[in-house]
């Protein structure tokens, strides 16, 4: 008996003292994630391409420069009639004309709108900071979440190692007194019975315990077949409080900041789109060459080259009332992100308190159902010696055992479920650590 009691008490350890294997960590599956999830590197390259669009050409501040080159001919037959009154002909005259040069212009007032849409693509850039950790958040939240699940049902696959070796222990002990002649053959086919059920439950954990660590792997990136052992000792942050969550979600949340940059991105629209109403100021330039050959008129052939430059200065005066639509729209806009900010605001509220209440409440059940585990164990201690001494029948004996690996089921499921209550906390005041 004394050897059973020991084996349950260092059940879990038969799963993590394996040679050979990695020894994979919540903290290094998490950096793992960071490095090679493709939902990471997707947002880490929009990022990128906001980052590379963020520049004074893309706001319209600089000018632009450009090389131009035209070149036209003509065949033509004419007849030209003199001032003397000589009438002159000629067939298939040719007339040729090549200008290039380089030209430029440069917007120096739109109503400040390239000001507008600068700020815009700074704005930008910060909301893809928040798009970046909001799947940051999300992926490393999902690897946790994994990884504690992994711990769970390997609790429980150690759990049941426990009661097989205490299935074997009892079918030992009834044929014992079978052969002895105070039990019955019925006695041990039933423990037998029991044993088998136990081992079919094992490969069926087995399975799970499989299937998860090919799941956590994915999310990882990495080989599929990669076998790993884990660290199941579970720590629960038993120190949160509501007032703090509640402060610290109002300023880190990302889906919050992401539609509070909304708001400034209408806001920045609008005044892009009020700049239409102010004139636009353009400064022209460029120095161009210039050459043409004609088979008729006075001049033979000409070049020239030189240098260009003016103001061009425009306003709008009319469009249909476009602009005042547009101004309309862009109010509108600026309305729906406020009714947007308070909507995310409440629902970040709600489901901070629901997660709070339901934080504390599995708080309760893990140190609930560990005082039922241990009196689960100390019940199957004693149910253990009875029957061994043929006080209790193999029934009762089996009661004890079942309602033994059931309160170890549910003290790591009410682990699990605290565990996965912290990190849904810390997801939604956007500040997981691990």
């Amino acid at each position: 008996m004394k050897r059973i009691l020991i084996s349950l008490y260092l059940g879990i350890g038969i799963f993590t003292v394996v040679i050979g294997q990695e020894l994979l960590t919540v903290k290094r599956a998490v950096e793992i994630a960071l490095e090679n999830n493709y939902d990471i590197q997707l947002s880490k390259n929009e990022l990128l391409a906001t980052k590379e669009n963020k520049t004074y050409g893309s706001a319209g501040m600089l000018p632009t420069v450009t090389a131009d080159l035209t070149q036209n001919n003509s065949v033509q037959n004419a007849t030209q009639l003199q001032n003397s009154g000589v009438e002159r002909s000629l067939d298939n005259a040719r007339n040729n004309s090549l200008t290039y040069g380089v030209n430029i212009g440069w917007t120096i007032f739109d109503g400040l709108g390239m000001f507008a849409r600068y700020e815009k693509l700074q704005e930008l850039e910060k909301q893809g900071d928040l798009q970046l950790k909001r799947t940051v958040l999300s992926t490393v939240g999902d690897v946790i979440t994994l990884y504690y699940t992994i711990v769970e049902q390997l609790n429980l696959l150690s759990a049941l190692d426990s009661s097989i070796l205490i299935s074997r222990e009892r079918l030992r002990t009834a044929e014992n007194r079978f052969s002895i002649g105070k039990a019955a053959k019925l006695e041990v086919l039933n423990v037998q019975v029991n044993l088998n059920e136990d081992l079919s439950a094992r490969l069926r954990q087995v399975e799970t315990v499989k299937n998860l660590k090919t799941m956590l792997n994915g999310i990882l990136v990495r080989d599929l077949d990669i076998d790993f052992i884990i660290d199941t000792e579970v720590g629960i942050d038993e120190s949160l409080i509501y007032g703090d969550l509640l402060e610290r979600a109002d300023q880190f949340n990302p889906d919050l900041q992401i539609i509070i940059l909304n708001k400034k991105l209408a806001e920045l629209d609008l005044k892009d789109v009020k700049s239409a109403r102010y004139p636009t100021v353009r400064l022209n330039g460029g120095y161009n060459f210039a050459r043409t050959e004609s088979s008729l008129g006075f001049v033979a052939q000409s070049n020239s080259r030189g240098l260009t430059y003016g103001l061009t200065a425009s306003v709008n005066i009319f469009d249909g009332l476009n602009q005042r639509r547009n101004e309309r729209i862009a109010k509108i806009q600026i309305d729906n992100a406020a009714l947007q900010i308070e909507q995310q605001r409440l629902a970040v509220q709600t489901g901070l308190k629901t997660a709070y209440e339901t934080y504390l409440t599995n708080i309760e059940l893990v140190r609930m159902e560990e005082k039922n585990e241990d009196i689960a164990r100390q019940n199957l201690e004693i149910t253990l010696a009875k029957y061994t001494i043929g006080s209790i029948s193999a029934v009762e004996f089996r009661d004890a055992q079942e309602n033994f690996i059931n309160a170890i089921s549910r003290f790591n499921a009410a682990q699990l479920q605290a565990k996965l209550s912290e990190i849904q906390l810390k997801e939604l005041v956007g500040q997981i650590d691990f």
